[in-house]
């Protein structure tokens, strides 16, 4: 049995924040705006893969109005999202994403991330792709006010689980 979910995230960019996408941290002068670290690829993958299996979504396990999850580093969420999974019986056959910003380009990036990504829920590399795209200057995503994700997982019943 095969189960596929979706994931969005979207924050503004703030100065004084540390640009992390996908655990890895990328030079910038503005980073998302959140209470967490904002990572929008983890924040868009922990609910595909809480989706993917029926169990909720980030914002019920991890509540933005916690002072526990201020400025928490986002592979938190993701590692308890990969072990729910996980329980349920489930395991990763594959995961594509992209990210939306209209700067820093996403691709120097990207074998990184996926990389982190792949690490995080002990997974293979080639199980993983993520591309980066900009919103061509189109409303605030495109003037490079924000950044968002959006992942697409698919998940497979193990067998004797």
């Amino acid at each position: 049995m095969y189960r596929i979910g979706t994931g969005f995230d979207i924050h503004r960019l703030k100065e004084g924040r540390k640009l992390i996408i996908g655990g890895v941290e990328i030079p910038s002068d503005v980073g998302f705006d959140a209470h967490s670290d904002g990572d929008i690829l983890f924040h868009a993958l922990t609910d595909a893969l809480l989706g993917a299996v029926g169990y909720g979504d980030i914002g019920q396990l991890f509540p933005d109005n916690q002072d526990k999850w201020k400025d928490a580093d986002s592979s938190i969420f993701l590692r308890e999202a990969g072990r729910i999974i996980k329980e349920a019986g489930y395991s990763v056959v594959n995961i594509d994403g992209f990210i939306i910003l209209q700067k820093p380009k996403i691709l120097p990036y990207r074998e990184k991330i996926i990389q982190n990504t792949a690490k995080v829920l002990n997974i293979n590399t080639n199980q993983i792709f993520i591309k980066g795209k900009t919103f061509e200057k189109i409303g605030e995503l495109g003037e490079g006010k924000a950044g968002a994700a959006q992942v697409v997982v698919l998940l497979k019943k193990e067998e004797n689980k």
